[in-house]
């Protein structure tokens, strides 16, 4: 269930191995929705054994480094190396895309493989589950029987509601504008570097990376608002983004002056406590629809992917379905809820008010160490199993 970047690894991953999945999607056709995504060495590992190296050479970017830097002056306060060090250090590159064209690229590797995999229109609005099957309901009328049901549905699941509950997200009381600008619109002076840059600020801060192989700066901002539309696609009027980002660094404030002031969209940040329970006897869950997760360590589509990857592994083990899908949870669920909680602690880090507090904040975490020691070296595709 599901069409996102998560399902659609999922589905590759099994269809190479000789499986057949058919992956139901809500929508009536797949269009240009969503904000970039960053893909460390983790999950790239996954979208290179699906053949896609190719297609992130062509349109993504390898940024230098990740540069936490102050909102108002710039000062630096952290650096991540990324480029040739992370691809050393972990033997795949780091790269930043747009999610549209890494969903694209996904979509034409499962096409490639089954032309009938993808479903479309076909929103699920219950299910039931035997020991021999679970059968699924969609708003259409119609019906579907299968031995086992992924759900990759995103933080509003149907199918979490069968697997964990049907508790709604918790809104986190922090929003995120997105905005997509062309790179010439903006004076060469005021471009920020090739990396992944963080301005951090009061109960605000930024995120600025280039994308489409350079062409395009993806810009996010998050921002402590109250709560409001929770759709990619809700537009909200420049004059709020502006007055969000008031007195803001130029590099900041040149990104804003340059958008399309019809095209700036918000949407409200929600999380949930993490769980270690993923799974039924033949329904399971993975990405968002498990572990939703803040986008303050740039790891919320890299998590889903390795879910993904790490499933169809599991699937091979030689052990019934119930065994292999709880040998996928127990393996994945301790380690998502570290990115969950990790990611959620960011945002207390960013949004520091006082520079000498900032300063010794970001001394004190040292972010780089962390995840050079823990995060980018896992290797879903050979991590093992039991």
């Amino acid at each position: 269930m599901g069409a996102g970047i998560g399902g659609l690894v999922a589905a590759a991953s099994l269809v190479r191995r000789g499986h057949r999945v058919r992956v139901y999607e809500q929508a009536l056709e797949l269009g240009e929705v969503g904000a970039a995504v960053q893909m460390s060495a983790n999950a790239v590992k996954v979208l290179y054994a699906l053949g896609l190296r190719p297609a992130l050479e062509a349109f993504g970017v390898k940024p230098l480094a990740f540069e936490f830097r102050r909102f108002d002056d710039g000062e630096l306060l952290h650096t991540i190396p990324l480029g040739a060090a992370h691809e050393e250090r972990h033997g795949h590159p780091y790269y930043q895309v747009h999610r549209v064209d890494l969903h694209a690229a996904l979509l034409q590797a499962l096409q490639a493989l089954d032309p009938e995999a993808l479903q479309l229109g076909k929103r699920a609005v219950g299910l039931a589950e035997t020991p021999e099957h679970v059968q699924v309901r969609f708003a259409d009328g119609t019906e579907v029987s299968t031995p086992l049901l992924i759900g990759a549905d995103g933080i509003k699941s149907v199918v979490r509601q069968h697997v964990v509950d049907a508790a709604p997200p918790v809104f986190t009381g922090q929003v995120a504008w997105r905005l997509s600008i062309p790179t010439e619109r903006i004076p060469e002076g005021l471009r920020p570097p090739l990396a992944s840059t963080i301005w951090c600020g009061p109960r605000n801060h930024a995120v600025m990376y280039y994308m489409r192989a350079g062409t395009l700066l993806n810009f996010v901002g998050c921002v402590e608002r109250p709560w409001e539309d929770e759709s990619w696609t809700a537009r909200q009027p420049w004059s709020e983004l502006d007055q969000d980002y008031a007195g803001w660094h130029p590099m900041v404030r040149a990104a804003i002056e340059h958008v399309d002031r019809d095209q700036c969209y918000r949407w409200a940040l929600n999380n949930r406590e993490p769980v270690m329970t993923w799974s039924t006897p033949r329904v399971t869950l993975l990405g968002d629809a498990v572990h939703p997760t803040l986008p303050y360590m740039a790891q919320g589509a890299a998590m889903a992917i390795e879910d993904a990857a790490v499933l169809a592994r599991a699937l091979e083990l030689d052990q019934p379905l119930a065994r292999q899908l709880r040998s996928y949870e127990q393996h994945r669920a301790p380690r998502t809820a570290r990115v969950v909680r990790e990611s959620t602690e960011m945002a207390d880090l960013y949004h520091i008010a006082d520079a000498d507090e900032m300063r010794q904040a970001f001394h004190d975490r040292n972010i780089a160490r962390s995840r050079n020691e823990w995060l980018y070296p896992y290797d879903p595709l050979n991590v093992p199993l039991n």
